[in-house]
């Protein structure tokens, strides 16, 4: 039980505090067996732990051990800003133990070995970037920020309302992060995961443009500084799904925010354009293998759709043009292994 974190209802029975979850409404579950509430920054079923607990670090560092073990490279560390969180002060990302905590991970478990390690950060700034990734602190090769991708996101109402893409805003923000990083600490490089849209349809144009804007946007990313990451169909231009009803998808945060912003006053064709543009499962349909039933994913019934166009846009396809984006993308990898420069600037 001490494992999670726990606290008494509020004066009224209700939650502690007013904390709301990323996924929507309360933050706070109640547990009818013992009369408390458990914090749970996400999804109900996924109760944070409480990194507080010496046992939990330990159970943590052991199962990290156990899989590096195993041979694996490292470790892609999930909301990793939000480990060292202090609840009763709402204080969720960069608390004050966030440093140390990873300083004592890295020195328990990868930190001795060859691996590379990458921890997502929503909260991460070009400063906080430094404190994760300056090897002389012994803490992550890495960190994936976001400041470039939520330029796109309405400021009030967030990703569910996009406000127009603006090209000197975007380079400015690139250009930040390559200069703040340019001596010590290091970058990551990505457009899109499995969180995101689809990086030819929220940076480049899906329609008529879908071939040149995704070959600028791989050629642009594999000439900074840092690691690029490909998202599994980025390197044959997938694009966002657009199915044409809200029961067919099944990402909890797009149906959650489905039901509460619906409830607030947003109407189904504004809500329905928001998960267009900027839902997670635009990521998660199918990997469209070839342009047999289901892309050739399988020959069940996948969890999720596959994305209509899968009969123009799939593996086999790529493979047999040679000027397709599977291939440029396997040309931009050798020159970055052919010129260092491409790696670490100059």
């Amino acid at each position: 039980r001490d494992f999670y974190i726990w606290r008494k209802p509020a004066p009224d029975g209700g939650p502690p505090n007013d904390y709301r979850s990323h996924f929507g409404g309360s933050g706070w579950a109640y547990d009818a067996a013992s009369g408390e509430y458990y914090l749970h920054q996400f999804s109900v079923r996924q109760p944070d732990l409480n990194w507080e607990n010496p046992r939990v670090q330990e159970e943590i560092h052991a199962m990290m051990n156990r899989w590096l073990d195993k041979g694996i490279g490292g470790f892609r560390m999930d909301v990793i800003d939000l480990i060292g969180k202090e609840v009763d002060r709402q204080i969720m990302a960069n608390g004050k133990h966030l440093h140390v905590l990873l300083r004592q991970m890295n020195e328990a478990t990868f930190g001795p070995r060859d691996s590379l390690t990458v921890g997502e950060a929503w909260s991460a700034t070009p400063e906080d970037a430094l404190l994760y990734s300056d090897p002389e602190r012994r803490e992550l090769s890495m960190v994936f920020q976001f400041e470039h991708i939520k330029q796109t996101w309405d400021e009030k109402a967030g990703k569910w309302r996009s406000r127009p893409f603006e090209l000197p805003r975007f380079k400015a923000v690139i250009d930040k992060w390559q200069t703040a990083l340019a001596d010590r600490g290091w970058n990551s490089l990505f457009w899109s995961n499995h969180d995101l849209p689809r990086a030819v349809s929220k940076f480049g144009n899906d329609g008529e443009f879908r071939e040149v804007s995704a070959k600028m946007l791989a050629t642009a990313l594999h000439c900074l500084r840092g690691t690029p990451y490909i998202y599994q169909g980025e390197e044959i231009g997938m694009t966002n799904v657009r199915y044409s009803t809200i029961e067919e998808y099944r990402d909890i945060e797009s149906l959650n925010f489905y039901r509460e912003l619906i409830a607030g006053g947003l109407t189904h064709d504004e809500m329905m354009t928001g998960i267009y543009a900027n839902g997670r499962d635009n990521a998660r349909t199918p990997m469209q293998w070839d342009d047999s039933p289901n892309g050739g994913f399988t020959t069940g019934m996948p969890w999720l759709g596959v994305n209509p166009n899968y009969r123009e846009i799939n593996v086999a396809q790529a493979l047999a043009e040679p000027d397709s984006f599977l291939w440029h993308y396997q040309k931009l990898v050798a020159l970055r292994k052919q010129y260092p420069i491409l790696v670490y600037g100059d």
